[in-house]
């Protein structure tokens, strides 16, 4: 009896001491867990002062090498091309506005916006004959002819431009809303003037009739299309049928076969084999 007590009053005593253990351990990982959030919480705070000094002097020499080469940023496309780039992951746009630091001192902005205005109004004159649709290439053809150069605000000599600077232009143009906007067809980088959205098939279509090896260049058939993109015969006319509604493709039934011509495509190769005509007399 006296045995049983000694080991009811032992487990009695030593209870409590494991339970308040317990209750002492659960206390410690909760202080623990604070500290450790705040810490993160500092080093957080840190990180971000130090990626803000970071960008701020990255900024600061930015603007120091847009100074030291003012004259080529203006006047070497290529160089402007790099330029542009380097201010890309900074979030730097020299192009959003005239004025303020970056306008007044480069003055690429209106640069931009004087070749936007002008590549707009290819677009639009040629939109009759092309459906909307227009190499870059051909835009700086027809910029070229006409003798069409600008110059910086600050400048009084011409700057020259490249086919790089059409497509920063024509993005210009897209932020506006006004259906402007480059396209990859084949080799081949095209602007297109019309708001209606072209999705892949599309795309496709207009490769097909870039390449010659299905049929005479400019030109698709459904078979074509069924053939060379393993399409079925509704796919093919979906696509057909947006492109001709929005007149960017013209159909030619000749001899009970339905034949569908890009006049974009037309155009550029009947000026080639004028031009080849004309050299060879």
């Amino acid at each position: 009896m006296s045995s049983y007590l000694c080991f009811f009053s032992f487990f009695n005593y030593q209870q409590p001491i494991h339970m308040a253990h317990r209750r002492r351990g659960v206390g410690v990982g909760r202080a623990g867990a604070a500290a450790y959030s705040k810490k993160a919480e500092e080093l957080k705070a840190t990180s971000l002062a130090s990626a803000m000094e970071t960008v701020e002097t990255l900024e600061i020499k930015l603007a120091e090498f847009a100074k030291k080469h003012k004259h080529d940023i203006q006047h070497d496309p290529a160089f402007r091309a790099k330029f542009l780039e380097m201010c890309a992951p900074l979030g730097v746009d020299p192009l959003s506005a005239e004025k303020g630091f970056w306008g007044s001192m480069l003055g690429i902005g209106e640069f931009y916006y004087e070749l936007s205005v002008k590549v707009a109004e290819v677009c639009i004159a040629s939109r009759s004959r092309n459906g909307g649709i227009i190499r870059v290439s051909e835009v700086k053809d027809i910029l070229t002819s006409r003798g069409t150069k600008f110059k910086f605000a600050d400048s009084t000599s011409k700057s020259t431009y490249t086919e790089e600077d059409i497509i920063t232009s024509v993005k210009k143009l897209s932020q506006l809303g006004s259906g402007f906007r480059t396209i990859k067809v084949g080799h081949s980088t095209m602007i297109v003037s019309v708001p209606e959205e072209l999705d892949d098939d599309h795309m496709q279509v207009m490769g097909i009739a870039e390449n010659d090896n299905f049929g005479p260049y400019g030109m698709v058939t459904i078979g074509h299309l069924k053939m060379a993109l393993s399409w079925d015969e509704e796919r093919a006319k979906r696509a057909m049928d947006l492109l001709l509604g929005k007149g960017m493709a013209w159909l030619d039934d000749c001899r009970g076969v339905t034949s569908y011509w890009f006049p974009r495509y037309v155009v550029c190769c009947s000026c080639c084999i004028f031009d080849r005509a004309s050299n060879d007399s």
